[in-house]
Formats: C-alpha cells, sequence, structure tokens
C-alpha cells in the first residue's frame, strides 16, 4: 500500500495497523520514521526528481489533499493488477470556503477522471461540497488496475 504526500501518516497507521505493510512518501517524514511496518521514505514530489517509486507496483495507493498534476502517469503505473488508486483533493469552487485558493492547486470539473485513464477502471467519481472535516469542494475517485 502507498500513501502519498503521507504528511503525518493518518492512512498509512490505518493500514499498517491491520497488518499490510506500507510505503509512505512525503517531503517530511519525521512523523513516520521508526513505525512498524511502514516504509517512509523521504522525497520532495515536486523538485523534479526523477518518480522515487520506478518499478514498484501497490495493492493500493492513498493520496488526499494533494495535487501535483505530472504525477498523474506515474500513480497510474504504480497501480498494481488488481490494485485499487483512491484520491481525493480540492476542487474549483472550493475558494469560496478558504484554502487552497489557487487555481493551480484545485481540479477542474471532471479533472480528476483523467487520472484514472487509460489503464484503470473508474469504480466511483464525486465532485461535491463536503461540511467535514471542513467546509470543501472536493471531487474523488477509486479506480482499479483489472
Amino acid at each position: 500500500m502507498l500513501d502519498l504526500a503521507a504528511g503525518g501518516g493518518r492512512h498509512a497507521r490505518f493500514f499498517a495497523a491491520r497488518g499490510h505493510p506500507v510505503v509512505a512518501v512525503d517531503r517530511d517524514i519525521s512523523a513516520l520514521a521508526g513505525l512498524a511496518g511502514i516504509e517512509a521514505l523521504a522525497a520532495d514530489l515536486e523538485d523534479g526528481s526523477p518518480w522515487p517509486l520506478a518499478g514498484r507496483t501497490f495493492a493500493g495507493i492513498v493520496v488526499t489533499n494533494y495535487l501535483h498534476r505530472p504525477l498523474f502517469a506515474a500513480l497510474r503505473k504504480s497501480v498494481a493488477p488488481g490494485g485499487a488508486l483512491i484520491y481525493e483533493t480540492f476542487a474549483r469552487g472550493n475558494e469560496r470556503y478558504g484554502k487552497p485558493s489557487n487555481p493551480d492547486f484545485l481540479l477542474a470539473d471532471n479533472e480528476l477522471l483523467s487520472l484514472a485513464l487509460p489503464g484503470l477502471a473508474v469504480v466511483a467519481y464525486e465532485h461535491l461540497y463536503v461540511e467535514s472535516p471542513r467546509p470543501a469542494i472536493v471531487q474523488r475517485v477509486a479506480a482499479v488496475r483489472r
């Protein structure tokens, strides 16, 4: 399982606690270093360096509250056969509720669907207003590699 832009590791900890091996990637891995079942990998995903997980695939990939469009192709390739991608981040309209408000960090209508194509089958997609954990406009996609 891959937790990309893991931050404090909420998802990494969830899956590791259930016995799944986890790779957690973030610029700052201080909250994750040394945790059982979690391979913490420090990487700046936006500095132009090559994809740090080239050649590796994962049964599950989770990305939340993070958008760096150049990573989409690498993410698709990193989903193992039979694996799943779950991705949620902010969309246009979120500027009414706070940050992020810069259009560069907000998805356009249906943009997250392009992440799953080609090569992945979309199982679910939403573009909606959420109230929790704070008011926001988000897009969510769940996709699998058949």
